[in-house]
């Protein structure tokens, strides 16, 4: 059984899903170069707990978490089953996660997996973010997970290191704003040198911090996959682009 490289996705605008760019064509691409998972787990930016959830029905539905896009986003259909197995496995680990068997699957995972294995022959799983758990904890949480990569699981952290809502444009071709550039740069910097502190204590280290994560839940998937590195280790680029302006779309592999 294969051991998977944890990885953090930049997921972006739901609209990836349907898109046809070099963002699309580097998922393909990656999917066909790694091994094929026996199931994905995705710590999703999208889903939000009191505790730590996993889901663990054996066909969750496909949630269409967001409105205002073109119908033809609502008509993509992308449900592979999940794995109960899988979710047991990881929920009887001790770690304090629990199963969810009704909970489907939201854009931060199947709007990626659409193009990664297209013919939804990977069981495919969502993790949840505790909203009580500090940047600490959420590290810890990833380390602890980190032991599953040897099952076939991969990890992937699911969100956008850079992602701020507020201060977008819908022009496609739109420029990334130098605020985001230079956001971007220094968490590509202190990812690249394994600087795990200016990760988790973002809001003392990092400058000017409230323009580039105005709220964590599409940063604290990064640091799930963080916590999941030995010390051997690297933690690297695989993909790099600013979408809307002000959406980072970098998505980092482990090892």
């Amino acid at each position: 059984m294969a051991t998977l490289k944890p990885v953090f996705i930049g997921h972006g605008s739901p609209e990836n899903a349907i898109a046809e760019n070099s963002y699309s064509r580097f998922l393909s691409a990656y999917a066909n170069k790694i091994p094929k998972p026996e199931a994905v787990v995705v710590i999703s930016a999208h889903w939000q707990t009191r505790g730590t959830f996993i889901t663990s029905g054996r066909t969750p539905q496909q949630i269409y978490d967001f409105w205002g896009f073109p119908d033809e986003l609502y008509r993509l259909e992308y449900a592979p089953g999940g794995s109960p197995e899988t979710a047991a496995l990881i929920a009887n680990a001790g770690l304090g996660v629990s199963e969810d068997p009704e909970r489907g699957i939201d854009h931060a995972a199947w709007a990626v997996m659409k193009h990664m294995y297209p013919a939804k022959d990977v069981p495919l799983l969502e993790m949840s973010l505790d909203v009580n758990k500090t940047e600490e904890e959420h590290f810890e949480m990833g380390k602890r997970l980190a032991k599953f990569g040897h099952n076939g699981i991969l990890f992937m952290g699911s969100g956008n290191m850079v992602h701020n809502l507020r201060n977008i444009s819908f022009d496609p071709k739109q420029k990334p704003f130098p605020w985001a550039v230079k956001a971007d740069l220094w968490l590509k910097e202190a990812i690249e040198s394994h600087e795990v502190e200016k990760l988790i204590h973002y809001r003392e280290k990092m400058p000017e911090y409230r323009m580039s994560i105005p709220t964590d839940e599409h940063f604290l998937p990064l640091l799930y996959i963080m916590g999941m590195r030995a010390e051997e280790q690297s933690a690297g680029t695989i993909y790099e682009e600013i979408q809307n302006g002000s959406i980072s779309m970098r998505c980092i592999e482990i090892g």
